[in-house]
């Protein structure tokens, strides 16, 4: 074997051992909750843990309203930007990137202040109002990833192309997105629908701070007052995260011809 091919091989060794060792230090200490035996007891605590199901429940839900809301958001302003108002991508891409540099800590007191109880739209005033406020601020935390991931996409198909003949055949704007530019961007829709899935499950700041029953808040309990539970924890999260990217993979492959074209 050439020396090339022996340092690549090297390298994808020393990066599944940084990946996979701490993974399964995890899993092995996961399994020492009985004295002298390996066992699966940790697992079973958690998920017959009702308040597991419920957090999890609750963060999924919200999850999925956060993609929905982030899909309807994003996709319909990225392809007009590609479209009609090029000049303003720079603004854009910069108003994206605002939660990334404004940490969460601030934004949830900024939401706080001004829809607390007291104030023209009091969100915080009851339990739907405020989980419709997290959702809100879910979707503006997962904006970076979602904008970015929608963009690329759109800039690999012919845009203008695409919409031209759509026109010439009689489509109105609904039927063009929904029918010509959502599948050729899918791929990339779902991409940004695992990152913003990834964000909500594991977010803790915001539904801390706002007293949501979230996934989040539940694993730094655990965290914080367990000892084998919360690497049990981690290792159904890998799982549930692993499984999100085949689904992905999955629907990837199913997806009809994309129309590649230049920019």
């Amino acid at each position: 074997m050439k020396r090339p091919a022996l340092q690549s091989w090297a390298i994808v060794l020393l990066g599944g051992l940084y990946f996979f060792l701490p993974l399964l230090g995890t899993f092995e200490f996961s399994l020492r909750y009985r004295r002298g035996v390996y066992s699966f007891e940790a697992y079973r605590l958690v998920l017959n843990d009702p308040q597991f199901r419920a957090t999890f429940t609750y963060s999924t839900l919200l999850a999925l309203a956060t993609i929905v809301v982030g899909v309807l958001l994003v996709v319909p302003t990225a392809y007009w930007i590609q479209l009609r108002l090029p000049g303003l991508r720079p603004l854009v891409e910069f108003i994206t990137l605002l939660p990334l540099v404004i940490p969460a800590i601030v934004l949830v007191f900024g939401y706080l202040r001004i829809y607390n109880s007291a104030s023209v739209l009091p969100l915080t005033s009851t339990e739907t109002t405020t989980d419709l406020l997290l959702m809100f601020s879910y979707v503006a935390l997962s904006l970076p990833y979602m904008y970015r991931a929608v963009d690329t996409g759109l800039r690999a198909i012919d845009v203008r192309t695409l919409t031209e003949a759509a026109h010439s055949l009689g489509a109105g704007w609904g039927t063009i997105l929904l029918r010509v530019i959502f599948p050729n961007v899918r791929v990339a829709v779902l991409s940004g629908a695992f990152l913003t899935f990834a964000i909500v499950i594991g977010e803790f700041t915001m539904a801390s701070l706002l007293d949501r029953p979230a996934f989040g808040p539940y694993l730094q309990l655990i965290g914080a007052n367990r000892a084998y539970e919360p690497s049990a924890l981690a290792i159904i999260t890998f799982a549930i995260t692993w499984a999100c990217m085949g689904v992905i993979q999955m629907l990837g492959r199913r997806a009809p011809g994309q129309v590649v074209g230049p920019h």
